[in-house]
C-alpha cells in the first residue's frame, strides 16, 4: 500500500493523484480532516474521521437535527403498538445499495445487531428486545420486554459509533473487525481506488441516491443535497503545509486548523474561520484498566488529584478563556445532565505530594507506565506533552512513546501488557454531543467489551439502565449526578477540560454546516 511516507512535504497539489486531470481536481470539494482516515468502518471504532466518512458512505434509518431531535431518514415512517413495547418501522421505496441492491429490512436488521454488539446505548437496547425481526422487504420489527424511548435517538444518533446501515453480507461479519469494502446506501461513494493511506480518500456523488423531499434541517436530518461530484480528504503532511495551501486557495475546508495559524488564515481576507461546533469537544486522559498499575482503582483515584484542566486546555487552544473552560466534570457543561457532584477532586487545591504519597500507599511499585503519544493532530500532542509531565511529577516512572495517530489508533486495541506492545495512558477527546448523556458509548463500563481502557464498573452500568428508564428529567439529573459520583470512584477516565475548536473554509465555498463536517449542502459559489 502506499503510504504518506512516500510523499514529500512539498506543494500541497503534490497529493493528487498524477492521473487526476487538473480540470476535474479544480472541480472537487478539497477538505482537510482532523487526522488521517486509517479505519473505514465506522461501527468497530469511536474514531470521528471514520465516523466522518462514514456519515458520506453509509445512512441511518432516522437522521438527527440540529435542535437534537429525531427525524425518520431511511425510513417512511414507524409505528409504536402495544404499551410502547413493539416498533415497526417502515423503509422507504427505492433505497439502494452502492453495488445496485435494493435496501432490505434484512440488511438492516443485520445491521443494527452487528453495531449493538460495539455501541453502549445499542447493548441497552438489545437487552431490552425479545425479537428484532424483517417482517417483510421494508418492515423492521423490534418487540421489547418493557418500553425503551430512545429507540429512536440510539439508531441515529451521530455520536459514535453510528448506527451504520449496510447490506446483509457485510452486517453479518464479525463486529469486532472492521469491514474493509464500502458498500452503503449514503449519498457518496468510496473510491477504493484512489484511497492512499496517509494522504488521501477520494468520495464520488452516488447518482442514484434518493434524498428525502424536506429540506434539511441540520445534521443528518432532512434531504442530503449534493452539489459536489467529488469531495477529496487531504491529509497533510504537517499544519504548516496545510495553511499554505490554504491561503493558496488551493484547499477549500480545513476542520482544526491549529490556534497558532488562524491569524494567519484570516489576514488572507479570503478564508472564513470560525466556531462551527458549539457542542465543543472534551478531552480525555483513558488508563488501561487491565495491566498495572491503572489495574489498581486507587491509583487512578489518586491521579484526580494531580489533574490542572487549565494546563491541559490552554496548551491546545491558547489562553484566550473564550476558547475553553475547565471545571469539567463527566458531562459536558451547560447540558441537563451537568452537575457539581463531587467536583471537589478536580477543583481542590493541587497537592503533588498527597497525590505521590496516595500512589505509593495504593502499592504501587515503579511499573512502567507507558503514555501513547500522538504526534498529530495538534491537539492529541499538547494534551499528550502535558499528560506527561503530570504523571512524572505524580511519581510514576513514565516512558513516552511518539508515533502518528494512525499507529495510535492500533495500539489502543491492544490489550496486552507493556512488554508485549500494550500501552498505560493515552489522552483521547469526545465531541460534547457524545457526553450528554450517560447512555453513550464513552460511559460504557463493561470491561473488556467496553471503550478501550476497558473499566469494569457494574454499578456505572446499573445506573446508565436506570437513566434510560428514568420518568422524568429531574430523575435523570438525580441519576447522573450519582453516576458523575461513582466516575470518581471507578475512574473510567480523567476530564481534562473542554475547548471550542474553529474551523476554517474559503468564501467561494457555502453552506457549511453548524456541527461535525457534512458534505451534503455546502457548494462553490
Amino acid at each position: 500500500m502506499i503510504t504518506r511516507r512516500m510523499f514529500t512535504a512539498g506543494a500541497a497539489a503534490s497529493l493528487l493523484a498524477p492521473s487526476i486531470a487538473r480540470g476535474a481536481a479544480a472541480a472537487a470539494l478539497k477538505f482537510i480532516p482532523q487526522s488521517d482516515l486509517t479505519i473505514l468502518d465506522p461501527v468497530v471504532t469511536t474514531v470521528y474521521t471514520a465516523r466522518n466518512h462514514g456519515f458520506m458512505v453509509f445512512d441511518t434509518l432516522f437522521g438527527m437535527n440540529s435542535q437534537y431531535r429525531m427525524e425518520p431518514q431511511m425510513l417512511d415512517g414507524f409505528s409504536v403498538e402495544g404499551d410502547g413495547k413493539t416498533w415497526k418501522l417502515r423503509l422507504r421505496e427505492g433505497l439502494l445499495w452502492h453495488d445496485g441492491e435494493r435496501v432490505l429490512a434484512r440488511d438492516c436488521v443485520a445491521s443494527i445487531r452487528r453495531w449493538a454488539a460495539r455501541d453502549g446505548i445499542g447493548g441497552l437496547l438489545m437487552a431490552r428486545t425479545d425479537e428484532l425481526s424483517a417482517t417483510d422487504d421494508r418492515t423492521i420489527r423490534f418487540r421489547l420486554k418493557k418500553p425503551f424511548q430512545m429507540l429512536p435517538y440510539a439508531l441515529g444518533k451521530i455520536s459514535t459509533p453510528m448506527c451504520a446501515m449496510m447490506p446483509e453480507r457485510l452486517a453479518n461479519s464479525d463486529p469486532f473487525k472492521p469491514i474493509t469494502e464500502m458498500v452503503g446506501s449514503g449519498p457518496f461513494r468510496f473510491k477504493a481506488d484512489e484511497w492512499l493511506s496517509g494522504a488521501r480518500a477520494v468520495y464520488t456523488r452516488f447518482d442514484r441516491y434518493q434524498p428525502r423531499p424536506e429540506v434539511s434541517t441540520g445534521w443528518t436530518a432532512g434531504g442530503k443535497i449534493v452539489h459536489f461530484e467529488r469531495v477529496e480528504w487531504l491529509t497533510s503532511p504537517d499544519d504548516g503545509t496545510a495553511a499554505s495551501a490554504m491561503q493558496a486557495g488551493e484547499w477549500d475546508w480545513w476542520e482544526l486548523p491549529s490556534v497558532d495559524l488562524l491569524p494567519l488564515l484570516k489576514r488572507t481576507g479570503k478564508i472564513q474561520v470560525e466556531i462551527k461546533d458549539r457542542n465543543g469537544t472534551l478531552g480525555l486522559l483513558k488508563m488501561n484498566n487491565l495491566q498495572p498499575p491503572f489495574n489498581n482503582p486507587a491509583i487512578r483515584r489518586a491521579l484526580l488529584g494531580a489533574v490542572v484542566q487549565k494546563d491541559f486546555m490552554s496548551a491546545i487552544a491558547g489562553e484566550d478563556p473564550a476558547m475553553w473552560r475547565s471545571g469539567v466534570g463527566i458531562f459536558t457543561p451547560g447540558t441537563d445532565m451537568a452537575s457539581q457532584a463531587g467536583m471537589e477532586v478536580l477543583n481542590s487545591p493541587r497537592d503533588l505530594a498527597a497525590v505521590q504519597a496516595a500512589i505509593r500507599q495504593a502499592g504501587y511499585n515503579n511499573e512502567k507506565t507507558v503514555l501513547l503519544s500522538p504526534t498529530e493532530p495538534h491537539y492529541r500532542k499538547a494534551m499528550s506533552d502535558v499528560a506527561g509531565g503530570m504523571l512524572q511529577s505524580a511519581g510514576l516512572n513514565v516512558e513516552v512513546q511518539s508515533m502518528d495517530w494512525g499507529t495510535a489508533i492500533v495500539r489502543r486495541e491492544n490489550k496486552q501488557p507493556v512488554e508485549k506492545g500494550g500501552w498505560s495512558v493515552l489522552c483521547t477527546t469526545a465531541n460534547g454531543l457524545d457526553m450528554q448523556t450517560p447512555a453513550l458509548h464513552f460511559l460504557r463500563t463493561t470491561g473488556e467489551t467496553a471503550w478501550f481502557g476497558w473499566t469494569n464498573s457494574p454499578r456505572i452500568e446499573e445506573l446508565r439502565a436506570a437513566w434510560v428508564d428514568a420518568p422524568d428529567v429531574t430523575t435523570q439529573q438525580q441519576i447522573a449526578a450519582d453516576i458523575q459520583r461513582q466516575c470518581w470512584i471507578d475512574v473510567p477516565h480523567l476530564p481534562l477540560g473542554i475547548w471550542y475548536q474553529p474551523m476554517a473554509w474559503q468564501n467561494t465555498i457555502k453552506g457549511i454546516p453548524d456541527g461535525f463536517p457534512v458534505f451534503w449542502g455546502a457548494e462553490r459559489v
